[in-house]
């Protein structure tokens, strides 16, 4: 009998609009990158939380996902950019540094790379450092903070949104991280996570709710004026629509076609609204 969850956060301020108000007497907190937190998924670390869409693709059958929540976008995404010298067609046979955090920013610019536009470069994974990053590349992918940094300041580079590129050339909408479960905790303790559910859904309407609390608490953490965050925060979605979910399902099909995924991995919901 599980007495408590022991629940992943993303450690970046995309995510601030469902855990600021966050609250469960019988959670514990483990905050991370997504590149770790999908490892801790996999592990056992933890129970749910909000991993990388790409490592549910790679396990979609030892998980589930909870039903209204994700870290989406449908059009431009706000914090996940190719930080470029130059503009993207100019990349092909070229160093591209990405970042050692991301698991499925990393498969979405590939795929885009190959689909999208048609080039080919070459490939060195990095720790999320920019400067170090373009003294190997002549671009680099950023996520989270990371990339709100260099929104915030873009010293004349080509800032690429990969959300924004995808919704132009799919018409979809792309699901960044999911709340995925432990499938056996799914079956050990239904009304435990019923609660926790509950508890993110109710801290999620809250915090868009009273987004001038969310954008204080990012601007501590990050800096940045008031108009940027909140045009930021417009950018996310964290529903998990219906559409939303044929965009990750054609993000999956994408991936598989390329050898980037066993299969084209199809999403599999836990709980009711």
């Amino acid at each position: 009998m599980r007495d408590v969850l022991r629940v992943g956060r993303i450690d970046y301020a995309n995510i601030l609009p469902v855990y600021h108000f966050f609250n469960h007497e019988k959670v514990v907190l483990k905050p991370s990158v997504p590149s770790r937190l999908n490892a801790w998924l996999e592990e056992g670390a933890v129970d749910l939380g909000p991993v990388s869409s790409f490592a549910y693709g790679l396990r979609p059958h030892d998980y589930v996902v909870l039903r209204d929540l994700s870290v989406s976008s449908r059009g431009p995404v706000g914090s996940i950019f190719l930080v470029s010298t130059r503009p993207v067609r100019d990349l092909h046979g070229r160093t591209v540094a990405l970042t050692s955090s991301s698991a499925t920013s990393v498969r979405l610019l590939k795929i885009l790379f190959a689909r999208r536009f048609e080039i080919a470069p070459k490939y060195v994974t990095m720790d999320p450092d920019l400067d170090q990053m373009l003294e190997r590349a002549e671009a680099a992918l950023l996520i989270g903070d990371d990339a709100l940094q260099a929104a915030m300041n873009p010293r004349g580079l080509f800032l690429v949104d990969l959300g924004e590129v995808w919704r132009e050339w799919t018409g979809r909408g792309m699901v960044f991280a999911l709340w995925a479960v432990r499938r056996k905790v799914a079956v050990e303790a239904p009304e435990l996570l019923g609660s926790v559910h509950r508890a993110f859904r109710e801290a999620r309407d809250r915090g868009l709710r009273e987004i001038d609390a969310v954008i204080g608490s990012a601007r501590e953490r990050c800096g940045g004026d008031e108009p940027f965050w909140r045009r930021y925060y417009q950018c996310l979605s964290y529903d998990l629509e219906d559409d939303l979910i044929e965009g990750l399902h054609r993000y999956y099909r994408e991936a598989h076609e390329l050898g980037l995924l066993p299969e084209a991995a199809r999403v599999r919901l836990w709980g009711d609204l």
